[in-house]
């Protein structure tokens, strides 16, 4: 059975909290990759599963065309719910035992997945294909929802053959050395323990600007002093979560990079990429941050991007 839901005005911040997985549904082979990830994920877990499809209102008629505007929205309709019949069997493949729910909303497909997503325990969208050229851009849907969700957003892309990221690999979680990062630390823990899997924490400086303005004057910096500061700061943010979880095996890292390059390094064996976002809420003005944008659209592993607690102060990534 399909839920139908109109345009549902969303109260930030007041979500009832659920432990539903949402899944974002389109007519990309992606997306059903995404709900069988999910499924999996929600099987393991005991949480349910949300199918959600948008379709947003065709806002004219045509005067040219032979069909009515009725039987256009009807035909526009009848393939959301398509799609659906599809995902909901592909789920069924992977995860019979879980319990789907089916939602068709008639609205924009950003507007409509950020709806579902409040209090939602996870938004799972497809990426198509992988993009190993730089610059690549993301599509409008997957950047608003990156930066916009009301939960964690995980990115999940087809592979073929060797393209697959092992599954034994480690979660690697890219620390920025702010407090903003705190919800990313603690869903990159909770993944590892409930995976088995190592936690792999990176944190990635780098120089250029201040190398550069230092060069322009004469000065000279202390570039020991400099990584030995940046390692404290990642012992820092870590600090406390060892004992929280003692069955997560804990590796650090600095690297002397720039962050999307640094983690991008070790995207190709990690198993899941974990990194935060300074986004403050509303979905006008605000642009995903450049580190996240990046990796989610060329690491080889599923990315989950965990946006910070909003201030009205706070900058993007």
């Amino acid at each position: 059975m399909i839920t139908l839901r109109g345009r549902v005005p969303t109260k930030v911040g007041k979500a009832v909290v659920n432990t539903d997985l949402v899944v974002g549904i389109d007519e990309n082979d992606a997306s059903l990759m995404a709900v069988r990830w999910a499924a999996r994920m929600a099987r393991e877990r005991g949480r349910g599963l949300r199918l959600v499809h948008g379709i947003d209102e065709i806002p004219v008629e045509y005067p040219h065309a032979t069909a009515t505007y009725e039987d256009a929205q009807l035909l526009v309709g009848e393939r959301g719910q398509r799609l659906l019949g599809l995902a909901q069997d592909a789920a069924a493949e992977v995860a019979p035992g879980v319990a789907v729910e089916v939602v068709l909303r008639l609205e924009q497909p950003a507007e409509a997945l950020r709806a579902e997503s409040a209090g939602a325990a996870m938004l799972v969208l497809g990426t198509p294909g992988l993009h190993r050229v730089r610059g690549i851009v993301l599509g409008s849907v997957s950047v608003a929802l990156a930066a916009h969700a009301e939960c964690p957003v995980a990115f999940v892309r087809p592979h073929a053959g060797e393209d697959a990221p092992p599954a034994d690999g480690p979660i690697v979680l890219g620390v920025d050395g702010t407090e903003t990062g705190e919800e990313a630390i603690t869903l990159a823990f909770e993944e590892a323990s409930w995976r088995r899997a190592p936690l792999l924490a990176i944190h990635c400086w780098h120089e250029a600007f201040l190398a550069g303005v230092f060069e322009e004057r004469g000065w000279k910096t202390d570039r020991q002093a400099i990584e030995a500061h940046e390692h404290e700061l990642l012992a820092e943010r870590l600090a406390g979560w060892q004992e929280k979880y003692p069955d997560v095996h804990v590796e650090r890292l600095v690297v002397k990079e720039k962050p999307a390059e640094g983690l991008l390094d070790w995207a190709d064996r990690a198993q899941l990429l974990v990194v935060g976002s300074r986004g403050r809420g509303g979905l006008a003005g605000l642009a995903l941050g450049s580190t996240s944008q990046t990796v989610i659209a060329h690491a080889l592993c599923p990315v989950v991007v965990v946006r910070g607690k909003r201030t009205d102060s706070t900058n993007e990534d």
